[in-house]
């Protein structure tokens, strides 16, 4: 049976405690979907892919309406690390032993446009999100900065990147106060933003641009031209299922090939600037190379933003502080003594190979989901390409739509305990 995750956790119909919900500033309630309507185009799920969609939807002409079970950016899209990736998820290797290396060039280049259209729509409706540029890939082991050295001259030899500067250990060691990795990459393109803000931006300009967003409005039934929701429903030419962790098994196609996971952050009291940027020199985000992916950043008030821990049911653990805390006090002792003023948890659903899944459904239906932990940008992005296959340009939806996303195995009952099982033998390894 399928894990209620709308309702195991947070309070329906309200942001989550996060840092991000207390300094989001105004977020504007929208109606709820009453009695029916049409539209052009209706879109389940009001993260960054619905919320993305109906912009570039509306923006072209097309009556939208757009449903969440909660409020827009409810969901991992503002409660996530707000960490903007540059590239796919998975390894552009893998993508080339997936399905060669012309297609997976297509791939890189479709990423890095991704990367590029978050900092577009940032400077184009002049959002507040404090988007800062630089990533730092972090070597949990030895071999893993030889991996990283690798994939840095695979992507200068076959893919003229030169985005990526390969780090030694002592390199690593003047911009964070660690010795705990062992090397790492620096992504000159990547950052890190106000997750919920850029939620929140997005749905500004969906708005305004004339897409009707309904808040509180559960969908309970989806088919290829209508949307049910508690209490109302929608009648539309194109449905397009953006709700990505949150699915609840509500399309059974979509549930197949993208798992829920739950992952949980912490932020600390302000650190003041001094200790701040001893800590971290510079506005870099960072994440590590551990199965189970520890990331973290400071904050424009110099506090440490912490992720990493991961759960597969669909409960929460209940000291999700404690949880997080140990992790970073494993990297940073000298944190010690600093009070953990919020701690909070998100679910996120990733695929068996960490391509995203773009699917094409029964009836003309589409769906996009799978982020993986690459949904800031990936997302964002695969609410325009579901945009432009709506309005008859699928080339790029296509491209990856043909990405390998095979179901996971076990079937509806199955799934979880089997995933549950997998991901613990997996993260096991990163105690080695």
């Amino acid at each position: 049976m399928p894990q209620r995750h709308l309702t195991a956790n947070d309070t329906p119909g309200r942001h989550a405690p996060s840092w991000y919900a207390e300094t989001a500033g105004p977020c504007p309630e929208h109606a709820q979907l009453q009695g029916e309507t049409r539209a052009d185009v209706c879109i389940v799920g009001g993260g960054y892919a619905g919320l993305s969609a109906a912009l570039h939807l509306a923006d072209a002409g097309y009556d939208v309406v757009l449903v969440e079970a909660n409020r827009l950016g409810w969901g991992a899209s503002g409660r996530n690390g707000g960490q903007l990736g540059l590239g796919p998820r998975a390894d552009i290797r893998a993508y080339e032993d997936a399905v060669g290396r012309a297609d997976a060039r297509k791939v890189w280049d479709l990423a890095l446009a991704a990367n590029r259209l978050v900092r577009d729509l940032v400077h184009r409706f002049s959002m507040d999100v404090d988007l800062a540029n630089g990533g730092l890939e972090v070597a949990w082991r030895k071999r893993d900065a030889e991996h990283i050295a690798a994939l840095d001259e695979h992507l200068r030899r076959h893919y003229g990147f030169q985005g990526m500067a390969t780090l030694t250990r002592s390199q690593v060691e003047g911009m964070l106060a660690t010795r705990r990795y062992h090397g790492g990459g620096y992504w000159q393109q990547a950052g890190h933003l106000h997750p919920l803000r850029f939620a929140l931006g997005l749905a500004q300009a969906a708005a305004d641009a004339g897409a009707r967003l309904r808040e509180r409005s559960r969908a309970v039934r989806v088919r290829h031209d209508r949307v049910d929701t508690v209490e109302g429903s929608v009648r539309a030419r194109h449905v397009l299922i953006a709700a990505n962790g949150y699915l609840d098994g509500l399309v059974s196609a979509v549930a197949a090939r993208s798992m829920p996971i739950n992952n949980f952050i912490i932020a600390t009291q302000p650190l003041g600037r001094e200790r701040a940027e001893r800590l971290i020199a510079g506005s870099f985000a960072v994440h590590d190379t551990k199965f189970v992916v520890d990331y973290f950043r400071l904050t424009r008030d110099h506090r440490l933003l912490w992720g990493g821990g991961e759960s597969y049911g669909a409960r929460f653990p209940s000291d999700i502080a404690g949880l997080v805390r140990g992790k970073m006090l494993r990297v940073f002792p000298q944190l010690a003594d600093v009070a953990i003023t919020h701690a909070w948890g998100g679910t996120l659903a990733i695929t068996r190979s960490r391509f995203p899944a773009f699917q094409r459904l029964e009836g003309g239906m589409l769906a996009v989901s799978g982020w993986s932990g690459s949904g800031v940008h990936m997302a964002t992005f695969a609410g325009k390409l579901a945009a432009e296959a709506i309005m008859g340009r699928a080339e790029r939806f296509d491209t990856l739509a043909a990405m390998p996303a095979p179901p996971f195995p076990g079937g509806a009952w199955l799934r979880a305990p089997l995933l549950a099982a997998a991901m613990t033998w997996y993260s096991l390894r990163d105690r080695l």
